[in-house]
């Protein structure tokens, strides 16, 4: 297999043309609904959620705001509350997997994973994730690390002031977006087309997945499948994997990064997230591939 410059700028104009239609809309309505602080009227649903966490009632607001929006937006109502390590662990464990469900969900939909699916999975895995936090003694959540004070809620002089900001900021997230996507599929396909890879296609289709995804976040990775998808270098069950694996444990760095600087234990947010992330996604794979292969052979 030749390196084909023509066919690599085209897989990278399609997926920086997904990365367009998505982002730019779904975060600028993103921004008009924290805007409009619709989550006021939303937030008695997840109280029960900070009994289950045990956390206190007044997280609920920064839950709601990191599961429909982002985790800084619940970062920005979180950052006041004098939480204790082990319950930032619990917030960063917790919402590490479950947030930015509504953008995130429907760039993995064009990845070809059902919309229930990451719902399901993501809020379902979030709850399972801190379980382990019981049963870890209490000097592991003992931290010096103090809140930085710069995580805060955006105030707009007006409505036409967010829409601006807000199209900016998307333009300049989709920017970074489309550079760093761009870059991995020139590298993935240069190092595909060399001799020494060819007997490991498979896998390192699915690797370049996984790191760009498990380093950088979601959007990243889905964006690195959906060109190889359209390669057609990536199966059904390889894309269920990825896409199970990413959803459970994705953007170990920054997003981890964001409540170590209010206390939390980094090591086990993310020890947590990656064992979960990787025996579920085996073992999901493993039975999708005996049932796919029984029913072929009964047809």
């Amino acid at each position: 297999m030749k390196f084909n410059l023509k066919h690599t700028i085209q897989s990278a104009l399609q997926s920086a043309l997904m990365v367009l239609k998505l982002i730019i809309p779904l975060f600028i309505l993103a921004e008009i609904l924290l805007y409009l602080d619709v989550l006021k009227y939303i937030t008695f649903v997840f109280e029960p959620i900070t009994d289950i966490l045990h956390l206190p009632k007044e997280a609920s607001l920064g839950i709601a705001a990191a599961m429909f929006f982002n985790i800084y937006a619940g970062l920005a109502f979180l950052a006041p509350l004098d939480l204790s390590p082990y319950e930032w662990t619990v917030l960063g464990t917790f919402l590490g997997i479950a947030h930015s469900l509504v953008i995130e969900n429907l760039i993995m939909k064009k990845v070809g994973i059902p919309y229930w699916y990451s719902w399901g999975l993501r809020i379902g895995f979030a709850f399972l994730a801190i379980l382990p936090l019981h049963y870890i003694p209490n000097t592991y959540f003992h931290s010096i690390a103090t809140p930085t004070g710069n995580i805060t809620h955006t105030v707009y002089a007006s409505f036409t002031d967010m829409l601006f900001h807000a199209f900016k900021n998307a333009t300049i997230l989709s920017i970074k977006v489309i550079a760093i996507v761009t870059v991995i599929i020139f590298v993935m396909d240069y190092l595909k087309s060399r001799n020494f890879m060819q007997r490991y296609l498979q896998k390192a289709n699915s690797l370049f997945s996984i790191v760009a995804g498990l380093l950088l976040g979601i959007t990243y990775g889905a964006g690195i499948i959906i060109a190889e998808v359209q390669k057609g270098t990536l199966n059904k069950a390889d894309i269920l994997y990825i896409g199970t694996f990413l959803m459970l444990c994705h953007s170990v760095i920054e997003d981890v990064l964001l409540f170590v600087i209010f206390g939390a234990n980094g090591w086990i947010i993310v020890g947590i997230r990656m064992i979960i992330a990787f025996l579920f996604s085996s073992i999901l794979v493993t039975l999708y591939k005996r049932i796919f292969y029984a029913h072929n052979t009964i047809q």
